[in-house]
């Protein structure tokens, strides 16, 4: 029988931003937010972190919030990724990764359907905002790419090699119109980019247990615009 998960990366380990995972955001951390979305699909959500002892306070906070916990290789997310999928006895794998806090609620239920329905190895909508996105992926497909990537960048961003290689079919697919906005940027990897995405959640209004939609998130960042963070450069147009 299919038995399928979300297994959502996050590490306190980031050249960029250190920390930015357990970052506020409307009073809860960016991984509260990715964890709560996520379970509104009514899959498990399997929170993967490294060993390293910075993480333990990631690993504290999916605890609390509800979420499995699977702790592994540090720069090879790709086999940390398998391990958590074995250790679960998964069939199907949906990726997100922390850095996303208005991930798309409705993505890992239109994504794993069309996995199943195609037979696809792998599936991805292409137009969601940037950080809006998730990926579908067999278990099997993760098991034929960890034994064959030895490029450190395929290793470390765990579906490069699928999405590339004949061996395998990806099925690329196109993001439902109300939310394609494939110009708006809403993933954390700066500070500016934290700021925008706190102005964005003021705005939204959502409450814990009552997340945003994703179109409403839309509707916040087109507000939050006509006050731009420093190093921000989407645009209202780009929004709207």
């Amino acid at each position: 029988m299919p038995n399928a998960a979300i297994i959502l990366q996050a590490r306190m380990g980031s050249s960029r931003l250190p920390g930015k995972v357990l970052a506020p955001i409307a009073g809860r951390s960016m991984l509260a937010h990715c964890i709560e979305r996520l379970k509104t699909s009514g899959l498990t959500v399997i929170v993967a972190t490294t060993e390293l002892a910075d993480d333990d306070r990631v690993a504290a906070e999916a605890a609390r919030l509800g979420a499995s916990v699977f702790r592994g290789a540090t720069e090879d997310v790709l086999g940390r990724y398998y391990a958590a999928a074995v250790r679960h006895g998964l069939t199907e794998v949906i990726r997100a990764t922390a850095d996303n806090p208005a991930v798309d609620m409705d993505a890992a239920a239109r994504t794993l359907s069309l996995l199943h329905r195609s037979g696809a190895d792998h599936v991805v909508e292409h137009g969601l905002p940037h950080g809006a996105a998730v990926e579908a992926v067999t278990v099997e497909a993760l098991a034929r790419a960890a034994g064959l990537a030895v490029d450190p960048f395929d290793r470390e961003h765990v579906t490069p090699l699928i999405r590339r290689d004949r061996r395998f079919f990806a099925l690329p697919a196109l993001a439902p119109g109300v939310v394609r906005r494939p110009a708006v940027r809403l993933t954390v990897d700066t500070g500016a980019d934290l700021a925008f995405m706190r102005r964005v959640f003021a705005l939204a209004g959502a409450m814990p247990g009552e997340p945003a939609p994703l179109v409403e998130i839309l509707r916040a960042a087109a507000r939050a615009l006509t006050m731009p963070v420093s190093g921000d450069h989407t645009t209202a147009s780009d929004v709207g």
